[in-house]
């Protein structure tokens, strides 16, 4: 019995020598991955934030700036952090995904736009402390991020025409709109105390040049003979210039001008003036290719991932080319409730209505060819151009251009909104600096 009592003793401190031990080891692995915040049903970990932390010091060391001290630098870090989880899970939610071949492409285009060779990128981020792994699933989550908020954001933009109308008939709307000139120079002086008789003599000399470059004579070795502007060594030349930038006088004699022409005289405070318009970009008439387009778009979800989703438009293109009605199968199977109910018609495009990809697409097949399924912030896609025309859209373009730019200011105001939005309505809780 003796002998039966001290083998339980012996088991008995082995086991609570063992329990410590395992005790010890996971006290150190909940400090090691300690949770520093709960974002709905995700976490973020202290490592995740160390190493984040390590990342942003570096950068701001690098650049120049003086770093905060380490608990606001923490603090908006993990802020940052808690906003990338509440958008990943949203993207996720929507089935959101990103091809190996999509994120290849991601990389390649942010080694180039460093100057750098795909190997040489991947191998200055891995001496910055990166990994590979690490390095693919930053940009894969930044993509997703990015078309997240594109999604989101777009849709809240209204811009109406009175608003349009106003921005196009305010000074700021007329420069944006105003073409753009490449322009030669003379100007030959008259002084402010100058009488009759020397203004008239200048005029002279003024029409005698004109007379000389309508014969033929360089206008930029007339600009250096005779110009007294600071451009006159450089044969005159201003360079492009926005009409709208340009001398009331300027704009009113360059408007009646065809390219290659020399104005007649200007005069101007400052004397005579001969300006020859070498080029213009933008104003007049401009023919744009139209593509009459309908289509199909179909989303990934929580059922149905990217391969399934390519796997359904590629029979549903099969089965068009068959012969079954597009617009049939459009009216079926296309999530895009807009133009699902006419068929999957867009009707005729104009400048800049589409996604890049759904452009490049469009351009690219021929009249009556349906693509094959390709990616947009908004899903898959297959498309069919069914008519093209020439037309012109100068009018179309300018208001493009000026819709695109209130949208650019809008975006960024709206994007911090719905940022602020969906972490109101998220159920955060950020953990204490001191382990428990």
């Amino acid at each position: 019995m003796a002998m039966k009592r001290c083998m339980g003793f012996k088991a008995r401190l082995i086991i609570c020598f063992l329990s410590l031990v395992c005790m010890k080891s996971f006290s150190q692995i909940q400090v090691l991955e300690r949770v520093v915040a709960i974002v709905d049903k995700d976490v973020v970990l202290q490592s995740e934030l160390d190493q984040r932390v390590s990342v942003v010091y570096a950068q701001v060391q690098q650049s120049g700036t003086q770093a905060p001290s380490p608990e606001i630098l923490s603090s908006q870090v993990l802020e940052r952090l808690i906003s990338e989880r509440l958008q990943l899970n949203l993207g996720f939610n929507a089935g959101i995904r990103i091809t190996d071949e999509e994120l290849n492409d991601a990389i390649a285009r942010v080694a180039a736009n460093a100057g750098l060779s795909v190997e040489n990128y991947v191998n200055a981020s891995i001496r910055e402390g990166s990994t590979l792994s690490g390095l693919r699933e930053q940009i894969r989550n930044e993509m997703i991020i990015m078309r997240v908020q594109q999604s989101q954001v777009n849709r809240r933009i209204r811009i109406s025409l009175q608003e349009l109308d106003n921005f196009l008939a305010s000074e700021e709307g007329k420069f944006l709109t105003s073409p753009d000139v490449n322009l030669g120079h003379i100007l030959l002086s008259v002084p402010i105390s100058a009488n009759r008789e020397v203004a008239d003599s200048t005029l002279d000399r003024a029409l005698n040049i004109l007379g000389q470059s309508r014969n033929g004579t360089d206008f930029r070795q007339l600009a250096i003979t005779h110009s007294s502007d600071q451009t006159a060594l450089d044969g005159g030349d201003l360079g492009w210039r926005k009409l709208a930038q340009l001398p009331e006088v300027f704009i009113k004699a360059l408007e009646q001008l065809d390219v290659g022409e020399v104005s007649s005289p200007i005069r101007s405070d400052a004397g005579y003036h001969l300006l020859k318009l070498y080029e213009r970009r933008g104003g007049g008439e401009q023919l744009v290719e139209q593509h009459f387009v309908r289509h199909i778009l179909v989303t990934p979800n929580q059922i149905r991932d990217s391969d399934s989703t390519v796997d359904l438009l590629e029979k549903l293109r099969a089965r068009a080319e068959d012969g079954e009605e597009f617009a049939t199968l459009a009216k079926e199977y296309s999530e895009d409730s807009g133009s699902a109910l006419s068929g999957g018609e867009l009707g005729w495009s104009t400048p800049g209505m589409f996604v890049p990809e759904f452009e490049d697409i469009m351009h690219s097949i021929a009249l009556n060819e349906i693509s094959i399924p390709f990616r947009s912030q908004f899903g898959w896609h297959i498309l069919q151009v069914t008519e093209r025309r020439r037309q012109d859209f100068s009018q179309e373009i300018m208001r493009n251009k000026a819709q695109n730019l209130l949208r650019q200011r809008k975006y960024e105001e709206e994007l911090q909104v719905w940022l602020q939005e969906i972490r109101d309505e998220a159920f955060i809780e950020i953990k204490s600096n001191n382990p428990s």
